[in-house]
């Protein structure tokens, strides 16, 4: 690879420990200075601000990584289940709305983040899941019209799935992100919060492998598989 194209030559420190401070602060409620702490403890000295930088850097490179080798795998599955919600952030003070698409095993599909929830943004939201994953079998929602109306210009609103508990899983997929939220002290951009969501939700739906439904051995074997998969991104 030419010095050009590979992203780590302007860095002293080795891809592997710009990997391995990444992945802690992404994937766990961590501070900044939570992660130099723990990196000091592995024999790695850098600063908070260091950690700032390889995150804001290396972690969009290293989701888009992770997305595009599962994409693919989700494509070939047309009888998924959708569930599209959307929650209140505040950026800088001011009321904003992150959407999320969830499939039916509550891995994260898209992130949004937007200043309404009006038609237009809902039909700009729903393309863009459909364009990047394709077709779906149903689609479950909460009462906000918008979602109505988007689906009835694309054709889909007999596709749409509204009620009680249908979107439970929805719900529960945004507990992560508030965790991560709280860490974090808030966001004071909605360009900083849409990147973050974004890499945010690839590495959680890498790495989380629903512990509570499987035996400790295959949930083991699945974890030691997701580190492989994850350590070999740097190939």
């Amino acid at each position: 690879m030419a010095k050009s194209e590979n992203p780590f030559h302007w860095f002293d420190s080795s891809p592997e420990v710009i990997q391995m401070v990444v992945m802690p602060y992404v994937r766990f409620p961590l501070s900044l200075r939570n992660v130099e702490d723990l990196a000091f403890e592995r024999g790695v000295d850098v600063c908070h601000e260091t950690v700032r930088l390889w995150v804001n850097r290396f972690g969009p490179m290293f989701a888009s990584k992770i997305r595009s080798r599962r994409v693919q795998a989700m494509r070939q599955n047309t009888q998924w289940r959708w569930h599209l919600d959307e929650v209140f952030v505040r950026v800088n003070g001011e009321r904003r709305y992150l959407w999320r698409a969830v499939d039916h095993e509550g891995e994260v599909l898209e992130s949004f983040v937007t200043k309404k929830r009006d038609k237009a943004t809902a039909l700009k939201f729903l393309k863009k899941a459909l364009k990047r994953h394709g077709p779906v079998r149903a689609i479950a929602t909460d009462r906000l019209r918008s979602y109505r109306a988007a689906m009835k210009q694309l054709s889909n609103q007999d596709k749409q799935e509204v009620g009680r508990w249908v979107n439970n899983r929805a719900e529960n997929s945004h507990l992560p992100f508030r965790r991560r939220e709280r860490a974090m002290q808030r966001f004071r951009r909605m360009k900083t919060l849409q990147r973050f969501v974004a890499t945010h939700a690839s590495f959680h739906n890498h790495f989380a492998q629903e512990r509570h439904l499987i035996s400790r051995q295959e949930y083991r074997a699945r974890r030691s598989a997701a580190l492989a998969e994850w350590k070999s991104l740097l190939a």
